[in-house]
């Protein structure tokens, strides 16, 4: 792996994982010596960074980009527009795995029935299920924007933390989005999608640290940076 690769891997894995919170800086220098890599290769990760909307300017300097209230409103809309096209085109494919959904959706009911699922085993299935509806959808336009948007959700996540109760429902409405693809029914795989992210987004929105946001070096409202702790 190229060093700016690791580099990139490194620090996209600090932010999404809230290692490296809003507004935190981002010097070469510094983050050259902690990685072991030479001011070049960080360089350019950060580069990338910016363009994955994960690094900002602020004040003249690079930091890590604010997660406010609004910009989770605008990536949940996005979220849904992107994930319900998905959802209808994978309902409707006749090439769809419906084996495989339908494995999902009781791999899902039994996480959900255990009462307290492992967040592991959770986010497992998770992203299987966006796999497989990536490839039942077979569009790759659709398929390149949700994997952009899924960066930014991972970090996000991170606001409300993993709590159990949450989890549980998460479970059952995933595997009603599985069920529904693999009955071929489109308008239900929809419903269920946006059912899902509605309460998705009001658990992320309700349990953001303190419940309340704060204002970072620029004056912009952010969640706090105790969110991941």
């Amino acid at each position: 792996m190229k060093a700016s690769d690791r580099a990139y891997k490194a620090l996209r894995g600090d932010i999404v994982e809230w290692r490296l919170s809003p507004g935190a800086p981002l010097p070469e220098v510094e983050l050259g010596e902690r990685l072991g890599l030479s001011r070049t290769p960080v360089r350019e990760a950060i580069a990338r960074l910016v363009a994955d909307g994960l690094a900002t300017q602020s004040a003249g300097r690079l930091v890590v980009s604010p997660v406010s209230p609004d910009a989770v409103d605008r990536l949940f809309d996005a979220r849904q527009v992107l994930e319900v096209a998905t959802a209808r085109l994978a309902a409707a494919s006749p090439q769809r795995a419906v084996a495989g959904f339908t494995a999902l959706a009781e791999a899902f009911e039994e996480a959900a029935s255990a009462g307290s699922p492992s967040v592991v085993r959770f986010y497992d299935l998770a992203g299987e299920l966006d796999e497989r509806l990536d490839e039942a959808a077979a569009n790759p336009y659709l398929a390149q924007a949700l994997r952009g948007l899924r960066l930014h959700l991972a970090r996000v996540r991170r606001v409300s933390r993993d709590h159990p109760e949450r989890l549980v429902a998460s479970a059952g409405e995933h595997a009603s989005i599985a069920r529904a693809v693999a009955l071929g029914d489109t308008e239900l795989a929809a419903a269920a999608t946006v059912m899902h992210l509605h309460h998705s987004l009001a658990h992320i929105k309700s349990h953001a640290p303190g419940a309340t946001d704060v204002s970072d070096a620029s004056g912009q409202h952010t969640f706090a940076a105790t969110a991941a702790r």
